[in-house]
């Protein structure tokens, strides 16, 4: 499978969905039919950058802080130490993001991701973002830091577009991200709702959850909410094995309710990681579809995938893309590698140090 035909499929389904479920949200639709002009501005230059020779990417995942106000139990980030209570010294400054974002509308890319730590604990990074029209920022939130003043930021940029993390009913989320968070969470859709604000949601998948948050009681629950974009996220032990983490046989049901859902509810946008990674020839990350930067700069594989050999303050973005690391995992297979398994890039672990440490 062409993997850039692919993800420009990618980014064109998900505009044309979200033409359709927002089109009687007057301000949304309006923001929607010019973000698909955008779009498809941005998927020409990415095809004459691919006829010179130079894939660039629909898709970046931007981590803007490390910092997070929660401490949610098996926190992938907190176990690497890419996050913490307080912010560490390095991080990229507002003035520096607004430059990536500038280079990543110029050379074609659409999406930016805004993920942390808790990205809504750098307003300054967010009120950047704002301003790029022409690029679409889904804020992968945890939903506790939505008061009256980010009403207002996203009820007047469209184009940010707030991605709520939630497990599940209220003992599932309470118990994996802290009592009272559930409330938290439903307070900030009900403040959305009354705006018409979309939003999505963001929901880690373990074997625990699995039943309840693809049932149909836990979907209707979030359209009823305003929730537009439901992305499934495989949990990811911190240390190796863990009961939690489905395994093959949860990985065919999740693929099954997936479809079910995408045939059945197709008011909302379904989203699997990685399960829609593998009917799209492989991993995406590196660069193929996606890649990481993280909040001091590294340009990374992939957020579950923290390695580094080079920083966007001292380089540009499409320079980024050409390095040794991510060079390597293109051409060497390993992204195309079809184990028994969910993370490709974790799942090989070391072998993506070795590289990393250019011991490959």
């Amino acid at each position: 499978m062409n993997i850039q035909k692919y993800m420009t499929r990618g980014v064109s389904k998900v505009v044309f969905n979200s033409l359709r479920v927002t089109s009687k949200n007057s301000k949304e639709a309006r923001f929607m039919r010019d973000f698909a002009k955008a779009s498809y501005t941005a998927s020409r230059k990415r095809a004459v950058s691919e006829k010179k020779g130079e894939h660039i990417p629909p898709f970046l995942i931007a981590s803007i802080t490390s910092r997070c106000n929660l401490h949610c139990a098996g926190c992938y980030s907190r176990a690497n130490h890419a996050c913490g209570d307080e912010e560490t010294d390095g991080m990229l400054t507002a003035a520096e993001w607004d430059r990536i974002f500038d280079e990543a509308g110029e050379i074609g890319i659409s999406f930016i991701l805004l993920a942390g730590g808790e990205p809504l604990m750098r307003r300054d990074v967010l009120e950047t973002a704002a301003e790029h029209k022409n690029i679409l920022f889904p804020v992968f939130t945890n939903g506790t830091c939505i008061n009256e003043y980010y009403m207002n930021l996203l009820n007047g940029n469209r184009n940010l577009l707030p991605v709520i993390s939630i497990e599940g009913d209220r003992l599932s989320t309470d118990s994996r991200r802290g009592e009272g968070i559930y409330e938290k969470i439903n307070s900030a859709m009900r403040g959305m709702k009354e705006r018409d604000i979309v939003f999505g949601a963001s929901v880690t998948v373990t074997k625990e959850n699995m039943q309840e948050v693809f049932s149909d009681g836990f979907v209707n629950h979030l359209y009823s909410d305003g929730c537009r974009a439901v992305i499934y996220v495989e949990y990811v032990p911190v240390d190796g094995e863990d009961s939690k983490a489905p395994g093959e046989p949860e990985r065919e049901w999740m693929k099954k309710k997936i479809r079910s859902l995408r045939r059945r509810k197709s008011g909302m946008v379904y989203i699997s990681f990685p399960g829609d990674e593998k009917s799209s020839g492989g991993c995406v990350a590196a660069g193929r579809g996606f890649f990481h930067i993280n909040a001091k700069g590294g340009a990374e594989p992939c957020p579950f995938s923290p390695y580094s050999d080079c920083n966007v303050r001292d380089t540009s973005i499409r320079e980024a893309l050409k390095t040794p690391l991510f060079y390597t995992l293109n051409t060497q297979g390993l992204l195309e590698d079809d184990h028994a398994g969910g993370c490709t890039l974790f799942a090989n672990k070391e072998k993506v140090e070795q590289i990393a440490a250019r011991q490959i």
